[in-house]
């Protein structure tokens, strides 16, 4: 799916058209969208765009325009299963501070990433991304994070990108798990659109940007499984 997006998605174009991208080839490959209809969600997936951390909902007359960035989280359910993982996506020349935000939020992810060891913790992951977002004046949203994921959407346990290395959950070979850590370009803190009750916005309008891989702890080492 995000493949898919990657090949399309173009200035111009309304983010409901992405939904429909989405929804198309999710069906056409046997899958279900896990957003759809999930606790009211109206759409197949999330599109969020510039001071927008997540849960944007696609619509037909929000136009990409020059200079935006958008975060496209796709979620999947496939023979019972349950996936999800999320890309940047750069609308033409963007300005500095974009580029720069969202180069910072992929090294986060791939900190995070090296720092998913078995039996390590998911402060290890949290630590190393954190450390990393307040290095370059960033913050990390903290009340928002990654899941555990699999048979269900949203599985035990909920893995902050703020915690302390060493502390948390055990890391045991077989966990299933997001790192999707959201980042700011100042507060933390958000709001939620009270016209949909989804869409969450930075609180001082600056930009944000995600990016989403779902892991599996092996017996020595990671592996992703979506991104």
């Amino acid at each position: 799916m995000l493949d898919a997006v990657a090949e399309q998605i173009h200035i111009g174009m309304s983010t409901e058209e992405i939904d429909k991208i989405v929804y198309d080839v999710t069906t056409k490959n046997g899958g279900i969208p896990a957003p759809l209809h999930y606790q009211g969600f109206p759409k197949s997936v999330c599109t969020s765009l510039n001071n927008e951390i997540c849960h944007g909902i696609p619509d037909k007359n929000i136009i990409l325009q020059e200079g935006d960035i958008i975060n496209v989280d796709v979620s999947t359910i496939l023979n019972g299963y349950f996936s999800d993982a999320s890309r940047m996506f750069k609308m033409g020349k963007i300005s500095e501070r974009a580029e720069r935000i969202i180069k910072v939020t992929e090294e986060c992810v791939e900190l995070g990433l090296a720092a998913a060891k078995p039996w390590g913790h998911l402060g290890d992951i949290a630590d190393a991304i954190n450390t990393h977002a307040r290095a370059n004046g960033y913050s990390v949203v903290e009340e928002i994070g990654g899941h555990g994921i699999g048979l269900q959407f949203h599985e035990d346990p909920f893995v902050s990108y703020i915690t302390p290395k060493g502390s948390e959950m055990l890391l045991v070979p077989g966990m299933m798990f997001t790192i999707e850590p959201m980042i700011n370009e100042g507060s933390p803190d958000f709001f939620i659109d009270e016209k949909n009750d989804w869409t969450v916005y930075t609180i001082d309008d600056g930009l944000s940007a995600q990016i989403e891989y779902m892991v599996m702890i092996t017996e020595d080492g990671v592996e992703v499984l979506a991104k």
